[in-house]
């Protein structure tokens, strides 16, 4: 396959994939046999780490609308949430998953096609933009993800942001959950918003935690690891600027960039 190796879908990834995939449709007559799924998949792989367009996909990958109709199959399938999901569960397995810190935060992402959860983002001049809102644990590891318009305040995602953890979750009273949150989300709904799903909530400016981390010694800034977090999903060039319109196109490639940061972390991927 005449494509850079650094952007061939890796054959520990590929065995993880494998198993998740829908088994093909039957079909009723003659004709070419379907892509191959492992090709298909690689070409999508592709798209997401280099950020190329569809019709700028090498043809070496197959043709850009075959590929396309695999990747709208598979995200209406539920394939890129469900490989998260595993992705967690063989985290948990091999590292263990750290509740007792969590962390929130917004990230703000251009997206001049428009379309599904878009908004005038207020940073950028009211040009058309995307915000997702990302849970981490104590080591980065995404949790669970939403998204909606560039124009909606980060403290109106948190409720969907919490409840929508991709793992078994444990229970508050066995084990202490602590919730990091910056300025931004400095009101009292919601901190008792945090209470009430079981969190201990810690929000503090920026400035407190610089100057927290002078004086205390040992002192570790927690809530910083969901803003590094934030910066791996820009390893996958495609995350980088939004331009599918359709949130379930859009939200099929964050997952699939979760679950590879999540295999990465698990130390499955090189």
């Amino acid at each position: 396959m005449d494509v850079d190796d650094g952007f061939c879908l890796p054959d520990e990834l590929w065995e993880r994939i494998e198993p998740l995939l829908p088994p093909d449709k039957p079909r009723s007559r003659g004709g070419r046999p379907r892509m191959d799924r492992r090709v298909a998949m690689t070409a999508v792989f592709y798209i997401l780490r280099t950020g190329c367009q569809w019709k700028a996909l090498p043809r070496a990958l197959g043709a850009a609308s075959t590929v396309y109709d695999r990747f709208r199959e598979w995200a209406q399938a539920g394939v890129f949430t469900a490989l998260w999901k595993q992705g967690l569960c063989d985290y948990d397995q091999m590292k263990g998953i750290d509740w007792e810190w969590q962390s929130v935060d917004g990230c703000m992402t251009k997206a001049p096609l428009g379309g599904d959860a878009v908004g005038p983002n207020p940073t950028d001049r009211a040009k058309s933009g995307t915000k997702r809102s990302l849970l981490t644990d104590a080591a980065g590891i995404p949790l669970a993800l939403t998204v909606d318009g560039a124009n909606l305040h980060d403290k109106k995602l948190l409720a969907d942001t919490l409840r929508g953890v991709m793992a078994p979750r444990p229970d508050p009273a066995a084990i202490s959950q602590h919730l990091c949150l910056d300025k931004g989300y400095d009101f009292q709904d919601i901190r008792a918003l945090a209470v009430e799903l079981g969190y201990i909530p810690h929000i503090k400016a920026r400035g407190e935690e610089i100057e927290a981390k002078k004086t205390a010694p040992g002192y570790r800034a927690r809530r910083w690891v969901v803003e590094r977090s934030h910066s791996w999903f820009n390893r996958f060039r495609r995350l980088l600027i939004r331009w599918e319109k359709r949130l379930d196109r859009y939200q099929a490639f964050l997952h699939f960039a979760c679950a590879i940061i999540v295999w990465r972390a698990a130390g499955v991927l090189g």
